[in-house]
């Protein structure tokens, strides 16, 4: 862009590794994808079912997506009408149509009703959260709770952001911090094997999958954040211009690579409905005002004395703080009813504020109805309740409960002074010790980074992702209850399952007959193989599927 970065011109661009393709494996590929050489690409000229199923297995598949499609999806596809579609210019005739509709009915309304499959790989974990941060797309992320990270690339390195202005320090810390990764891996591994058996008439292959599981969970917050992960992307064209405008404005030399290669693919897809973002008196204004609008937020604060103000780092877990509720228990019983009703706000509101707290607490329940899973979630009249809670935890919880888009999430720079999450169930298995050695190595580079180089918006790229991090969730009872009972699941990460958990304690403080609407929150904390269960059940619809 030609906006230009606002990071040191020393920041080089990372060079991603090259997967290589046989001639056979590029004519299969070709039709389907807009390039076979560059980590950013975009999906076409497939069914979008194929499209789906391919972006749902991404998330447990080692390798890029590309391969993945050859592996188990080429056969489910034909080449040849996908070649013969790009032979007839089909692309380029809805290309004509779109602009002729942007000319009569407005960019906006349009943009909004057409998308784009795109895959970023081998993109940070700070970058992943540069590209979920907008509500109206889909993302699905490559998890570090399937994928071991003790592999290295197709280059033979670790899997982790470079940058040649960071210095031979810096790769030599991060591929320690892999080193005792891939050590703590086997431990853990060993660990989870001898300390859960596996349950009679079970599975031996399901319960090896869980014990994996088990053990990637537990090392997970040794990794950098500058690991590399694979994100898929479905939105609309307006929401991925409104990506483009983030990348383009962030700070990280990372964003804006991956932003100029996110628009040249774009470009070839959905052509119009990025073509404001290269324009100087649109993209390029918009741009400075997103950029002017951090810097005047950082100036603000350093005039107030506020920046880098807050605790200093200690033990224990996560810490959860209900700040602000707006709304109460009789207003959104009132919002339920309102639909069905003929009366205004304030003749509802004085009906239910006539009843006793036991019945109101009662015709919550009646109007909730019989809840026999977690999907069945009651109206929006919920909605007319938020929560405001400031949470500090480690990046890795982090990262999943930003993923929840129906809801605002703000958080603040990662740095070490709110310290690092040890796992409890470590000193068992043998590595904190391990973890130990991670944190003070990972702290000594981050400190290199921000202040010897003065580089400190690269500095969280260091940090392990046990390092806690600063944040605010502000969201609704209706999304409370969703965000709660998926969270706190058996089979959930135990550190976002302790915040999540935490949440639903707060709000029964100050709303118990809500919190008792919370029928599928998952309290039961004894050891256990979280994904033991649902690896059974998987190898069971296995089983199943094979005899249709």
């Amino acid at each position: 862009m030609s906006t230009g970065a606002t990071a040191p011109s020393a920041v080089l661009a990372f060079s991603p590794p090259v997967e290589s393709f046989t001639a056979g494996e590029r004519e299969l590929l070709e039709p389907f994808f807009t390039n076979l050489d560059r980590p950013v690409f975009a999906l076409r000229n497939m069914p979008e079912t194929v499209k789906g199923a391919l972006f749902a297995r991404y998330s447990r598949y080692p390798g890029t997506l590309r391969r993945l499609f050859l592996e188990e999806f080429a056969a489910d596809v034909d080449p040849a009408a996908a070649r013969a579609a790009l032979a007839t210019g089909e692309g380029e005739r809805a290309r004509e149509l779109y602009e002729r509709v942007f000319l009569g009915f407005g960019d906006d309304s349009v943009a909004q009703l057409g998308g784009a499959h795109v895959a970023c790989e081998w993109v940070s974990n700070a970058l992943t959260k540069v590209l979920e941060r907008g509500r109206l797309a889909a993302y699905l992320e490559q998890s570090t709770r399937y994928i071991p990270y003790d592999r290295p690339m197709p280059d033979g390195r670790y899997r982790y952001w470079r940058c040649p202005a960071l210095g031979p320090s810096y790769e030599r810390t991060l591929d320690r911090l892999f080193e005792i990764y891939s050590v703590a891996l086997q431990r853990a591994e060993a660990w989870a094997e001898a300390h859960f058996p596996r349950p009679d008439r079970e599975s031996t292959a399901a319960w090896r999958r869980a014990v994996r599981a088990k053990a990637l969970d537990l090392v997970r917050g040794i990794l950098p954040v500058a690991s590399l992960s694979h994100v898929g992307v479905f939105a609309s064209g307006q929401a991925y211009e409104q990506l483009l405008l983030r990348l383009f404005a962030n700070p990280l030399p990372e964003a804006q690579q991956v932003g100029e290669l996110l628009l040249a693919e774009l470009e070839k897809v959905i052509p119009s409905f990025v073509q404001r973002v290269r324009r100087p008196d649109r993209g390029g204004v918009w741009i400075d005002y997103l950029r002017g609008l951090r810097e005047r937020a950082r100036q603000a604060a350093h005039r107030l004395g506020i920046a880098g103000a807050g605790e200093v780092a200690g033990g224990g877990g996560a810490s959860v703080r209900l700040v602000r509720v707006r709304g109460s228990e009789e207003e959104a019983l009132a919002a339920l009813l309102y639909e069905a009703s003929g009366a205004s706000e304030e003749e509802l509101l004085a009906a239910v504020r006539a009843l006793s707290s036991a019945e109101r607490a009662a015709l919550l329940r009646e109007l909730a109805g019989e809840r026999r899973n977690r999907r069945h979630r009651p109206g929006r009249g919920l909605e007319a309740i938020s929560y405001r809670f400031e949470i500090v935890s480690d990046y890795g919880a982090f990262r999943d409960l930003q993923r929840h888009r129906m809801l605002t999430a703000q958080w603040q720079a990662l740095t070490p002074r709110l310290g690092a999450e040890l796992p409890a169930e470590a000193q068992a298995a043998g590595i904190a010790d391990l973890f130990r050695e991670a944190f003070a190595i990972s702290q000594r580079e981050w400190e290199r980074i921000a202040h010897e180089l003065e580089l400190p918006e690269l500095a969280p790229y260091a940090l392990c992702l046990a390092f806690r991090i600063r944040y605010v969730l502000d969201l609704n009872a209706r999304e409370a209850l969703h965000l709660v009972e998926l969270r706190s699941g058996r089979e959930g990460h135990p550190s976002y399952r302790a915040v999540a958990l935490a949440m639903l304690d707060e709000i029964a403080r100050v709303h118990p007959a809500i919190a008792a609407l919370f029928d599928h929150a998952d309290r039961t904390t004894e050891p256990r193989l979280e994904r033991l269960l649902a690896e059974i059940r998987n190898e069971r619809n296995s089983r199943a599927a094979e005899l249709l």
